[in-house]
């Protein structure tokens, strides 16, 4: 697809929303099929560069048998750089191109081990796999609902995006997903306006949103978003963000606690965990191998090799530098780590590893159960 392509498009005008009112519409990653030119054309319009653009791509969508007509679906807004964007803004996700729009914020300690030795100081952490300890900082990320319409389109990602509960029967390894929910970070969103009164295909949009022509964005909670935020608060909150780069290889972990559950007379308390790949060089790399080693505060280290991740073996290029997929994983104890390593290979058929981040896995924050039923 070439979700990665238009994104290149729109963030080399991106920066300049600030300074021009750009009425030139946007387009939806849906409408692009794959293996497009991915050259970015020269543009015709000095202030946001969007005409030859589209120009371009309507002209190489139509003259391929797979393609679609572009369908114009709003009009950009600038970029927030400071201050959050509210409920009911609509956005593209500049990495993955998909049409979604904001539920509700969440404020996350994100821990770079990227910045500079000011910042975060060498040492050996508590469970002695040498590493640098990282002074978390404060980021923000929204909770979206993803255009169900999108979802074939976003080849980058190994599913569609979803968050996973615990369900709500004696089956300890048994889950639910609520598909079509993810979670964005704040330079991830591309805001755009929309004229029309349901802009997002998602079964959830009518239940959580209203439209209001009044405010602005002109879509508002619902006393349904409330109290569904409210009641799941301890399953979707999304607190620490771990990042490292590796040889231009950028590797963010999310942890998610989900609930505990009794199996066989003991404790099994379960985490989700969502990882984003990606390339920031121009090399072309294909991920090869997974090393993972996991940490029990019970005392346990429990070491897991493997082809690939999810069954898939991603290449990470300049036309798709990314991939983003989610797991699980579960611990007798309240409590443990998780690091490793991601071997890649270069198109020499040379072969490096890519440090994954080491993340807490922590269950002491909620010891209510974890939701029965469908969270609603």
């Amino acid at each position: 697809m070439a979700a990665c392509a238009i994104r290149r498009g729109l963030l080399s005008t991106a920066s300049k929303y600030n300074q021009h009112k750009c009425t030139n519409r946007i387009l939806s990653a849906l409408d692009f099929s794959s293996g497009l030119d991915a050259k970015r054309p020269q543009p015709l319009c000095s202030a946001c560069g969007l005409s030859s653009f589209q120009q371009k791509r309507f002209m190489s969508s139509r003259n391929r048998p797979e393609g679609k007509i572009l369908e114009p679906v709003g009009i950009f807004e600038a970029l927030k750089q400071h201050g959050k964007y509210e409920t009911g803004q609509l956005f593209l996700h500049s990495v993955f191109g998909y049409r979604g729009i904001v539920l509700f914020p969440w404020h996350a300690r994100l821990y770079d081990r990227d910045v500079s030795p000011a910042v975060a100081d060498s040492k050996p952490d508590s469970v002695g796999h040498g590493s640098k300890e990282v002074k978390g900082k404060m980021h923000t990320y929204y909770q979206v609902l993803i255009d169900t319409r999108d979802c074939p389109h976003i080849s980058q990602r190994s599913q569609t995006e979803a968050v996973t509960f615990l369900a709500n029967h004696d089956d300890s390894r048994a889950l639910y997903a609520i598909p079509g929910l993810d979670y964005v970070s704040h330079e991830d969103i591309l805001p755009y306006n929309s004229t029309e009164q349901v802009p997002i295909q998602h079964e959830l949009f009518e239940r959580f949103l209203m439209f209001n022509p009044s405010r602005n964005p002109p879509f508002t909670a619902r006393d349904t978003l409330r109290a569904w935020q409210e009641k799941n608060h301890p399953w979707l909150e999304l607190s620490d963000v771990h990042r490292e780069t590796t040889e231009n290889i950028r590797v963010t972990v999310i942890p998610f606690y989900m609930g505990m559950r009794e199996a066989q007379n003991s404790h099994v308390y379960w985490w989700r965990y969502c990882i984003r790949l990606e390339n920031l060089g121009n090399e072309v790399v294909q991920l090869r191998e997974r090393h993972w080693r996991i940490f029990s505060l019970s005392g346990t280290l429990e070491t897991v090799r493997g082809r690939g991740v999810v069954g898939k073996e991603p290449v990470l290029s300049r036309e798709q530098p990314a991939f983003q997929y989610s797991s699980h994983v579960s611990l007798q104890a309240p409590s443990g780590h998780m690091w490793g390593t991601f071997c890649f290979e270069r198109t020499d058929g040379s072969h490096f590893d890519v440090r994954i981040p080491p993340f807490s896995l922590e269950s002491n924050k909620y010891d209510k159960a974890p939701p029965t039923g469908y969270p609603l």
